[in-house]
């Protein structure tokens, strides 16, 4: 499923060809996403001229001067930037027609992803409730040793719920936990505020380090211009259960915590 690093490269990726661009029209072949397209939104986002793309944790915000088009791209979504006349191809669901003669086409073969005007200054309520940004000025160690006081749910689980930051998935949980030497079965409310500090530092780094190489890979992501990430390369428990840590050489133990694959380095994480 793409986390905050394959967004935020999608966001980075589109920008360039779509900031200050006017819509010409929006095809909408498959409405049926996980929620269901309103039959307003072609309507609404025409004419309209993109004058930022943002992110808020998973989300993309196409912001124009009408509203806020609201986009998320589910387990398997992409959105990629391609000639306008280009045919499309199997499950690519929604074209934005730019009037440089591109076009944002939405491919989702699971149709887990959803679109959603947001008309004026409307919020969504699936914007709200949500924590900080892991990479903005509102996250650090002292707020989470704060926020985990009294808390028994296993670490993983805490850095991993959107209340507490967005965008700290699976693949990124594990390896931040891994990197501060913390096992990920530690309860939250049992972690030092100086392991915080190490972990939220961990966190950023990982997640910009993810970034940079434009995500990780797993199964169907790949960037607007439709290479793949890089950051598997580098992972170092992630999926990797039953081999050899490549820091101490300790085989790598998988569990489960919360119902997703947890995999940790007994010597290494406590």
């Amino acid at each position: 499923m793409p986390e905050l690093p394959e967004v935020e490269t999608t966001r980075r990726g589109l920008a360039p060809h779509a900031v200050g661009e006017r819509v010409l029209a929006v095809t909408v072949r498959e409405p049926r996403l996980r929620w269901p397209v309103d039959p307003a939104l072609p309507a609404a986002l025409a004419g309209q001229r993109i004058e930022a793309i943002d992110r808020r944790a998973k989300y993309l915000l196409l912001r124009t001067g009408a509203g806020r088009l609201m986009v998320h791209l589910g387990m398997s979504g992409s959105l990629r930037v391609l000639p306008a006349g280009t045919a499309p191809a199997a499950h690519d669901h929604i074209d934005i027609v730019l009037g440089s003669g591109l076009v944002l086409r939405y491919n989702d073969p699971r149709r887990f992803g959803s679109f959603h005007w947001l008309p004026g200054d409307d919020d969504h309520p699936l914007l709200a409730h949500l924590g900080p940004e892991p990479l903005g000025d509102g996250f650090d160690g002292t707020y989470l040793y704060r926020l985990s006081r009294g808390r028994r749910a296993p670490v993983k689980v805490f850095i991993m719920d959107a209340r507490v930051v967005v965008g700290v998935g699976n693949i990124y949980a594990a390896e931040s936990l891994f990197l501060a030497g913390i096992t990920p079965r530690r309860p939250a409310g049992r972690i030092a505020a100086a392991r915080y500090s190490a972990l939220a530092g961990h966190i950023r780094a990982v997640l910009t380090a993810a970034i940079a190489q434009g995500g990780t890979t797993l199964r169907d992501f790949v960037g607007t211009d439709g290479r793949p990430g890089y950051f598997a390369q580098q992972l170092w428990v992630y999926g990797r259960g039953g081999e050899s840590c490549r820091r101490c050489g300790a085989p790598l133990r998988e569990c489960r915590i919360a119902q997703r694959a947890s995999v940790y380095c007994v010597a290494c994480q406590r």
